[in-house]
């Protein structure tokens, strides 16, 4: 059996990307904090399906929500960045998106304890017009990125990049570059990565898509959930009419649907399929 990788991004319903345009970054703190107690019902889903995976927890949400950190690492997850601030990269200047991956990376490694290798941009935002990040994030110590999404989208995405894990050459420097997983469809390349697109297909799709990634390509899957997807009593924010479909439809059925996941494929933090496939060291934790 392939043994794909799962990964979450812990970040709260007021972090989405989608909301930024009503919901002020310097009135966060105002907002009920809902992302301890959600990624607790994730930690607890894993346990009893005996699935570890990786957490791209926000700088932001690690500084305020410190024993979620430690709970994350404690059960055996690998803990990975989200960045601090969710600020979409293409959207920033490279030394403030420098200056939030390093912070990121400090404050989560002083809190958790352990080497942080990984980090996933908020919404996926490395794109054409954005690759310069990856240089970045390798003079920063990364070892593996996670935010590349080879589809057309709105808001991300990067139409013709590799649909599998490989190694992206920058400045005579490498770095692992996992992207979101597709399927390919005749001549689409359909996106089956998970969030939005797990809640939105119906499940027989997904785990059609799954499959077949397993079975055709022979690669693992990389699927990404968040914990606000899996609470459907969440506070609703007022916003435009395709970011509220986008990230209400289906909530209720998240948490049911994540189960059936668990039970139907073998998953693993992304590090570790990584280093599976031999694209990263194996750490000196897992040696």
């Amino acid at each position: 059996m392939v043994v794909n990788a799962m990964t979450i991004d812990v970040e709260d319903y007021f972090h989405v990307s989608a909301f930024e345009g009503v919901v002020r970054r310097d009135r966060w703190d105002a907002y009920e904090r809902r992302v301890t107690a959600n990624t607790m019902r994730l930690l607890a889903a894993f346990e009893k399906a005996g699935v570890r995976a990786t957490f791209f927890v926000l700088g932001w949400v690690a500084e305020r929500e410190p024993s979620l950190v430690r709970a994350i690492v404690a059960a055996g997850h690998e803990l990975a960045s989200h960045g601090y601030a969710h600020r979409l990269i293409y959207e920033q200047e490279r030394a403030a998106f420098r200056e939030d991956v390093r912070h990121a990376k400090a404050v989560l490694e002083l809190i958790g304890g352990v080497a942080v290798r990984g980090y996933r941009a908020p919404s996926f935002s490395i794109t054409p017009r954005s690759r310069w990040a990856l240089e970045i994030l390798i003079e920063e110590g990364y070892a593996y990125d996670a935010s590349i999404f080879p589809i057309r989208h709105d808001r991300y995405g990067m139409p013709g990049a590799p649909r599998h894990p490989y190694v992206e050459q920058v400045g005579g420097r490498s770095i692992a570059e996992a992207p979101a997983t597709t399927v390919a469809f005749g001549p689409m390349t359909l996106p089956v990565a998970g969030g939005g697109y797990f809640r939105l297909f119906p499940y027989a799709f997904t785990r059609w898509a799954i499959r077949r990634v397993n079975e055709q390509d022979q690669v693992p899957a990389i699927f990404y959930l968040h914990p606000w997807e899996v609470d459907p009593s969440q506070p609703r924010i007022n916003a435009g009419r395709i970011s509220r479909f986008r990230h209400y439809t289906n909530i209720r059925r998240t948490e049911p649907r994540l189960r059936r996941l668990l039970n139907d494929f073998a998953f693993a933090p992304l590090g570790e399929v990584l280093e599976s496939l031999q694209l990263l060291p194996v750490s000196r934790s897992a040696a």
